[in-house]
Order: structure tokens, then C-alpha cells, then sequence
């Protein structure tokens, strides 16, 4: 009986491993991994694969950014080639099927999967939406090893029977809570009702929504369960900053930012396509040049533009959450929340971007008076009070949480419940001077340099650790 009361991996029963020489992979695996400089397995990798190796399914709590991506791809690569002689792909079916909620990170996990299979050479096939489907049923008529796809244009080549998937060997759902997300649990559905019984499931969600929960029902049998980066938690090297700011005046300051900032990649956010698309040409007639990805664009749009912000010609891109998600790129310097998002969880997604593989971030929210709810959500749900650059309006103050970055409660009582139920005064807005002495903080006058701001970490909330 398949049930969601999943086994945890305990470490303590598991050895420390450290380095993936320990994990037991196949030779041209590890000399993969050598070549491309992996030496030590993340916390995911190391506490899944010994278990998929073992051929157990698995629910991963992770986020992108984790290292899920190998967690899932090397020991699917060990298991294809482990035996004493190599199975060959059937004609329109896949011995391993992998689905992903975007384009880009399908592509990127195909990627993933050549990179540490260069010395296996698995046959592989990419199928995606935003390009002609022509191609890839050709890729599909003598099967493939590995075939990587998005949920939609999946269903669409199963419909017209020019892919089988009732020989599928290891099924991988990525990012499940993005498919929920997208409207894909239909199409999921009456994809998973066509796989085999005997098969191994993998099924990775950074959150674990109902519906989410109840399809891995559905899925897994007697799964292990491991779990990294709570979805709470935001990266210690980010350092976090809120600008109160009018609707009107975001653009202006934004621009302002990415001209005077040392800023090698700036990640812009914004919470519709529509917005994104305007908030582009607005910043050209200000004289700075950024492009949009997001899910109205071709796929050849998409590539090209994520190609230029990879190579650094492009320093600012604006995303949608939807088209960003999945998205890999090294040297993110700054990530700007243009719109607060009105889901606590997307903030941490969108800031994990920055501060990757060491690095130090900068992430920094504008919040017009709309916003302050999300604001407030946002820091419940991280259990910090991300510090304001210039003025706080009196408005937000009088709305703010009781105890500060530092824990300790506003007014200096300690416990005096007389004083927390007494009407509380009308609270003066706080303002800090600038730099060069100008008496008043405007924020769309104001020349922001982030940089030489010192960071301050914020403090947990009282009650959580």
C-alpha cells in the first residue's frame, strides 16, 4: 500500500560522507565528476543518493539551489548502467522519465545529466513546449535512455501515440509544488496513470501543499524522506534590505540603483508578464537596458536572452516567478523584488538566487503601502525583520511586529500587560540622514549605494530558532 508516511533518512544511521568517491558511483561517473571539479556532495546528495541507489523512492524537501538536480540524475546514470550488460531503449519509449514544470530548468537537467553521463553516453531526448514538436518525435522513434519533459507537450505526444511510457524503469517529478502552481496536475495525472507499477519514484517539492501531499500518495511505495533548506529559511551570506517607496517612484529608483550600484547581475522581479514587459521599456527610456523573460516569449527569446545574462552582456534581467524558477546562473550580484510577492514562500525562492556557491548577495525588496501585508507575511514566515533602508512611514511602523531586529520588544517594557493593551500613540516616522549630510531621506531622490551599507544580519523573532 503506497502511503505518505514516508521512513526519514536518520544520519545517524547513515556513514558521514564527504566526499562522492565514498558514494559508491560507477568509475565514468566519478570521472566526470572529477573533471567538471565536484568533490563533496551537498547535504541532499549525500543522505539520497546511497538510498536510491538502493533502488528505494523518495520524497526530497529541497529547493533549487540545493543540488537536487545530481541528488536524482547520478544515481539514475549508476542504475542505467550499473548491470553487466546495458539494456537498450525500446523503439517511442524511455527507460527513465523526468518531469519539470519549466522549460528552462528541463533544459538544464538534460544538461545535467550529459555532464555527468559523458562518459556513459546515454541516449537522451528533450521534449518542450515553444518549439516544434517535429523533432522530437523523430528523437523518440528508436527510444532513449533518459527522456526529460515538460508536463504538457508530454501528454500532447502521448495522445498522438508517439511515445510510450509503459516501460518506464525510474520516474522523477521535479518541483511538484511549481506544477500546482502552473495548473500541470491534470496533464501529471493522466501521465502517471500510464507508467508501469514496478518502477522506482522520485518525487522532489520545496513545500508540501495537500494537493502535493496527496498525489505523492498516489506515487510513492514505502518512500524515505529527506529534507534540506527548510523553505523558511534564506541564505546567511544574503544581506536584506527593504525600501519603503510609492508605487509611482519604484521605476525611478530602481533605475537609479542599477546605474549607481556595483552590480555585476541584477535579478528583477515582478509579480505579472504584462509588468515585466512595461517595467523593460520604462528602464530604456532611463537610459538602462534589461530584457524579460517570462512565459508569453519564445523559447528562442528565452535562450537567447538568459545566453546574454549568462555571459554578463546582460546585466539586468526581469522575471516572473514562474519563468525564473529552475533558472542556474553564477555571479548574481543583486536580486530586486520590484513587486513584493504576494506568497511569503516565493521571497525565498527569489533571493535564493543570489549567494550561490559562497558567494555574498544583496536582495532588496521595494514595498509600497499596498505591499505591507506581504511584507509582514514575509517576515513571519522567515522569522526576521529584514532591515529598512531610509525612512519607514509612519503607516508601516504602527503595522510592524512588536519586537525588533535585535529581539528586543519596542518601549523597553518587558511584560507590562497594562502598557500592550493601552491605545497605542500616533508614531512619528523615522528618518535617516544620508550620506553627505542632506536633511531629508527622499527614496527617488535619494543615491542608493548598497554596498557600503553594513550588514546586519537580522535576528530571529521570539519562539523561533
Amino acid at each position: 500500500m503506497r502511503s505518505l508516511c514516508a521512513r526519514a533518512a536518520n544520519p545517524k544511521d547513515m556513514k558521514t560522507l564527504t566526499l562522492f568517491s565514498e558514494l559508491g558511483l560507477l568509475e565514468p561517473i566519478q570521472k566526470a565528476l572529477t573533471e567538471a571539479n565536484y568533490e563533496t556532495p551537498t547535504p541532499i546528495q549525500a543522505q539520497a543518493i546511497p538510498h536510491l541507489l538502493e533502488g528505494r523512492d523518495l520524497i526530497g524537501i529541497a529547493q533549487t539551489g540545493t543540488g537536487k538536480t545530481a541528488a536524482f540524475s547520478l544515481p539514475i546514470l549508476h542504475r542505467l548502467f550499473a548491470g553487466a550488460e546495458k539494456r537498450h531503449p525500446v523503439p517511442r519509449r524511455c527507460r527513465v522519465l523526468i518531469l519539470s514544470p519549466t522549460r528552462e530548468l528541463a533544459a538544464q537537467i538534460l544538461e545535467s545529466i550529459e555532464t555527468y553521463g559523458k562518459h556513459l553516453k546515454p541516449t537522451t531526448a528533450l521534449v518542450m513546449g515553444g518549439v516544434s514538436a517535429n523533432r522530437q518525435i523523430k528523437a523518440l522513434q528508436r527510444g532513449v535512455d533518459v527522456l526529460v519533459a515538460t508536463p504538457g507537450r508530454l501528454a500532447d505526444l502521448m495522445a498522438q501515440n508517439a511515445v510510450n511510457i509503459d516501460r518506464v524503469e525510474m520516474f522523477v517529478l521535479d518541483e511538484a509544488d511549481r506544477m500546482l502552481d502552473m495548473g500541470f496536475l491534470p496533464e501529471i495525472r493522466r501521465i502517471v496513470a500510464h507508467l508501469p507499477k514496478e518502477r522506482q519514484s522520485l518525487f522532489f517539492s520545496a513545500t508540501m501543499p495537500k494537493p502535493i501531499a496527496d498525489l505523492a500518495n498516489t506515487l510513492l511505495k514505502d518512500p524515505v524522506q529527506v529534507a534540506v533548506t527548510p523553505v523558511a529559511r534564506t541564505a546567511d551570506r544574503i544581506a536584506q534590505r527593504v525600501v519603503h517607496v510609492q508605487k509611482a517612484e519604484k521605476t525611478k529608483l530602481l533605475a537609479q540603483m542599477l546605474k549607481k550600484e556595483p552590480i555585476d547581475r541584477a535579478l528583477i522581479f515582478t509579480r505579472t508578464k504584462h509588468g515585466a514587459d512595461k517595467l523593460v521599456r520604462v528602464l530604456a527610456k532611463d537610459g538602462v537596458e534589461a530584457q524579460a523573460i517570462h512565459g508569453n516569449k519564445s523559447q528562442n527569446q528565452r535562450e537567447r536572452v538568459l545566453g546574454a545574462f549568462r555571459d554578463g552582456s546582460l546585466r539586468a534581467l526581469v522575471a516572473t516567478d514562474i519563468a525564473a524558477r529552475g533558472i542556474d546562473v553564477q555571479g548574481v550580484s543583486h536580486v530586486f523584488n520590484y513587486d513584493l510577492p504576494n506568497e511569503p514562500e516565493s521571497y525565498v525562492h527569489r533571493i535564493g538566487r543570489t549567494a550561490r556557491a559562497g558567494a555574498d548577495g544583496c536582495a532588496v525588496s521595494f514595498c509600497d503601502a499596498e505591499e505591507r501585508p506581504y511584507l509582514k507575511s514575509i517576515e513571519k514566515l522567515i522569522g526576521l525583520r529584514i532591515p529598512v533602508e531610509g525612512e519607514t512611514p509612519a503607516e508601516a511602523v504602527a503595522a510592524a511586529p512588536a519586537r525588533s531586529a535585535g529581539g528586543a520588544p519596542k518601549g523597553g517594557s518587558t511584560g507590562a500587560r497594562g502598557s500592550a493593551e493601552a491605545p497605542a500613540k500616533k508614531r512619528r516616522p523615522r528618518r535617516r540622514k544620508p550620506a553627505g549630510g542632506a536633511a531629508r531621506f527622499t527614496p527617488a531622490e535619494a543615491v542608493h549605494d548598497i554596498s557600503k551599507v553594513p550588514f546586519v544580519a537580522a535576528a530571529p523573532r521570539a519562539g523561533r530558532s
